[in-house]
């Protein structure tokens, strides 16, 4: 409510109140104090927020903070309802533990548990390399196509999902490719006839001429681990050469980067941080993806 007759004032003719006394630039000042209830709003939210600081978690103080009168903790409600998701999850996860592969998709409960945890964590672990909806990205492989370098059933993606892939774990996947050009195994130009020989199996667009000399280097230093059509071999993690999907690129410089001086990719053997249910959810997923077999 605003006060009238304030001392010290004079009438304003303008707006019926009166003036502070204050004036400046012949502009005076008019006795306008905040409405009662804005005040006592005011007030209230004050005492409310000193008391809730009190009460709870709030000013920092060197390497901690003042606790508050209740103890209380959001991270405590938060390890409880972790704890909670997990003794419900519990029974179930224990079940993925010891259900084959083949048949968690014909319990629609396991399946749906499955699932969820296996996304979480491909999301936590598998998808900065891989990509979002295994896509892939260069020099980590697709996992939602086919071309599969050690096998896209569900047994082989738990094992490579186990034990990685050139990993330190002694059961790890290993292929070695030689390195052509660093090593010196084939000259400059025996490593441009072989390169131009590959680009025939995948591109059929690939510049016409004789490649004959090319092959002939692929039969005697390839083909025993890539199959004499690049049809690769699974069983020694030889990637086919006749797919168009290319870990490293398809383009000329590529190739012939990789057989001059090949890179050799490295997956870490998740049975050091993953339990097996969630290596089997993680093993679902993917397989779930679109390019399982």
């Amino acid at each position: 409510m605003a006060n009238n007759d304030a001392p010290g004032g004079e009438h304003d003719p303008v707006t019926g109140r009166t003036t502070t006394g204050h004036e400046w630039d012949g502009l005076k000042e008019l006795n306008t104090p905040l409405p009662k209830w804005w005040f006592w709003t005011f007030v209230a939210t004050v005492v409310w927020g000193a008391g809730y600081a009190l009460l709870y978690p709030s000013v920092p103080w060197f390497n901690t903070h003042f606790p508050g009168l209740l103890g209380f903790s959001q991270r405590d409600v938060v390890q409880a309802d972790i704890r909670e998701l997990q003794a419900r999850r519990g029974e179930v996860m224990e079940r993925l533990k010891t259900v084959p592969l083949a048949e968690v998709r014909q319990d629609d409960a396991l399946y749906a548990v499955a699932m969820a945890a296996g996304r979480i964590a491909y999301a936590e672990n598998c998808q900065s390399c891989h990509g979002a909806g295994g896509a892939g990205r260069p020099g980590y492989p697709a996992l939602a196509g086919d071309a599969w370098i050690w096998g896209g059933g569900l047994e082989a993606i738990m094992t490579t999902v186990t034990y990685g892939i050139r990993s330190a774990h002694p059961e790890t996947r290993v292929s070695m490719m030689p390195r052509f050009g660093v090593d010196a195994m084939l000259q400059p130009a025996e490593i441009d006839q072989v390169t131009d020989f590959v680009m025939t199996l995948y591109n059929p667009a690939a510049p016409a001429g004789d490649v004959s000399k090319g092959q002939a280097l692929y039969a005697d230093n390839c083909a025993s681990c890539h199959g004499d059509r690049g049809q690769g071999n699974r069983e020694l993690g030889a990637p086919t050469l006749r797919s168009g999907v290319h870990l490293y690129g398809d383009t000329r410089a590529a190739v012939r980067a990789q057989v001059a001086n090949p890179r050799q990719g490295v997956m870490p053997n998740w049975n050091a941080r993953l339990d097996e249910a969630t290596i089997r959810a993680v093993t679902l997923y993917v397989h779930g993806l679109g390019g399982g077999e």
